[in-house]
């Protein structure tokens, strides 16, 4: 699992299953004139990766399939967990091992095929076996790494109880996994449809709209790939309104300058579904222009964006990772940690790199990302301030220039990673006098490299997969976690996890929080930016807009008259 996992309080206010009809908007008040046409449009830069709930791991992808599948549960416009499929929370056993779903039973494939129990168990099973990014969504399932290993077809903890009602056991008590369970990994497809298109791992029924069959409100009609995909409303659909849009047509267009001139001629409803942006200059100017900036949104997204520093030799348990000693780790490395985070001024990154903040805006309180659970408060960070004089002071206390000879900071090619490079090295040059070179690498070899702590500063960021802090503690901070990359290591914090990743979020997130001090107190990360998400619409398109983690549902949008 390369990133997304997680949970929220099971005191949670589930609320009554009419909510799921609600998760669409549509029709227009009596105010309001529709338009004739509700054919809903917007560009992508890149075509959709994947199109198979169990290998999907991108925002692009998810934020579109969120529309055509379904589970269990789904998170609402504040990111509440609330039921779906499912007709409530799920009865859990008092060893917090066993958890019972219940179905509503009039849930239809877009096809008409009734949703059963069958289906649940055969899609987390087929996804455990397929082991795309977010498998391991089912990890804490008994039985799934005979899955994994190919070993098993079925995990043991998975058992059918009658046709709308099934079981999952766990190996151990994991408070976070009933948020999990909401993802996309865990979505049901068809049994039967994915079965006659071939073998259960195949992904072939999910590429044709004939046979990409979900529970979702909205069903692919057409695709021809890297240039257009085309949906349409579920007729009848279970859950009730589908909205007022009767089409969307997603087109591949990779010149976002092409994007936005084909926007303002009405060719688009909006830019900004499916995680895109629009160009640097063109954003500043809709940001500066008091007529442009009424059809201009930024949203808060959840991605902080940090200084990484190599921790091997670190204090604490070694990493099995540790490539040999740097300047930046453990006990000796932290003064040097905090002179570089506090030698940046994190206002004049923003404006330089950000946009003018119309792409990300200062991280100052942790690196959680504001408006996600954990977050610790604004201006909670200490080295996240700029203080030129005190950061020459804990330099030379460091040890200075010596400590800084070639020292090199890596990056993932990319137009804002290059420009975020490129000011922290101008701010450390003239506030510490550090001569850094920025060096950039292709995704794949930049990821390889950092999984095993080779760069001794690098850049490093993270796009939550679900607001609970899980994710990012399992996956960033604990002792060898998989996507860290500075290999820090700290047997106090790895057993608060322990611990806080057993209890419902409601009794863990005080916890949580002080693991979050602990990043903090030893500057584990330089946080630099908490991200934005962009949104271009036309006055006459309502509804477009998104949270922390996902665009808005299609069905939120209608076209009025124009």
């Amino acid at each position: 699992m390369t990133r997304f996992s997680v949970f929220r309080s099971l005191a949670v206010a589930l609320g009554a299953i009419s909510t799921v009809a609600a998760c669409g908007g549509g029709g227009g008040g009596a105010s309001e004139q529709l338009a004739a046409d509700q054919t809903l449009s917007f560009p992508m830069v890149d075509d959709i990766g994947d199109l198979d709930p169990a290998h999907m791991s991108a925002a692009v992808d998810i934020d579109i399939f969120r529309n055509v599948y379904s589970g269990l549960y789904r998170f609402d416009d504040q990111l509440n967990e609330v039921p779906d499929i499912a007709t409530g929370a799920p009865k859990i056993s008092d060893d917090q091992k066993t958890y019972t779903f219940t179905m509503r039973k009039d849930v239809k494939f877009s096809n008409g095929d009734p949703v059963k129990s069958d289906d649940f168990i055969f899609s987390w099973n087929r996804a455990a076996a397929i082991q795309g990014d977010y498998a391991s969504v089912f990890q804490p399932v008994a039985g799934y790494d005979d899955v994994a290993n190919g070993k098993a077809t079925e995990m043991t903890g998975l058992k059918k109880i009658d046709d709308y009602s099934f079981s999952a056991t766990l190996t151990d008590p994991a408070g976070y996994w009933y948020t999990e369970v909401a993802l996309w990994t865990a979505w049901v497809v068809d049994k039967k449809v994915v079965l006659a298109a071939g073998k259960a791992t195949s992904s072939d029924w999910a590429s044709n709209p004939a046979t990409a069959i979900g529970t979702g409100m909205f069903h692919m009609t057409a695709r021809t790939a890297k240039q257009s995909t085309d949906f349409a409303p579920v007729a009848n659909w279970w859950g009730g309104s589908t909205g007022a849009i009767t089409k969307v047509h997603i087109e591949i267009i990779a010149d976002q300058k092409a994007q936005l001139t084909k926007y303002e001629s009405g060719g688009y409803s909006l830019i900004g579904f499916a995680n895109q942006s629009l160009d640097p200059d063109d954003v500043v100017r809709y940001n500066s222009d008091p007529q442009l900036k009424k059809q201009l949104q930024l949203n808060p997204s959840a991605r902080t964006t940090w200084i990484g520093f190599n921790f091997c030799e670190g204090a604490g348990k070694p990493s099995k990772n540790c490539a040999g000693s740097n300047p930046f780790a453990g006990d000796a490395g932290k003064l040097g940690r905090e002179a570089f985070s506090l030698a940046v001024d994190r206002d004049q990154l923003v404006d330089i790199a950000c946009s003018k903040g119309t792409a990300c805006t200062k991280a100052t309180g942790g690196v959680i990302t504001k408006g996600l659970k954990g977050y610790l408060g604004d201006n909670t960070d200490p080295w996240a301030v700029f203080d030129k004089a005190k950061a020459q002071s804990l330099f030379q206390q460091w040890g200075g220039a010596d400590k800084t000879k070639n020292l090199v900071y890596t990056y993932n090619t990319s137009g804002f990673n290059k420009a975020v490079c490129d000011n922290l090295a101008s701010q450390w040059q003239a506030n510490l006098g550090v001569k850094m070179q920025c060096t950039a690498q292709d995704r794949a070899s930049f990821f390889k490299a950092r999984t095993k702590c080779s760069y001794p500063i690098f850049r490093h960021s993270w796009g939550a997969d679900y607001d609970h802090p899980q994710d990012w503690f399992d996956f960033l901070f604990v002792t060898d976690a998989g996507s860290g990359g500075a290999c820090y290591s700290n047997s106090q914090l790895d057993q608060m996890a322990k611990t806080a990743n057993a209890k419902p979020l409601s009794q863990s997130l005080d916890t949580y929080k002080q693991m979050n001090k602990i990043l903090v107190d030893n500057t584990v990360t330089g946080n630099l930016v908490y991200g934005v998400q962009q949104y271009v619409s036309h006055p006459y398109v309502k509804g477009v807009g998104g949270n922390a983690l996902y665009d808005n549902y299609w069905a939120d949008v209608k076209i009025l008259q124009h």
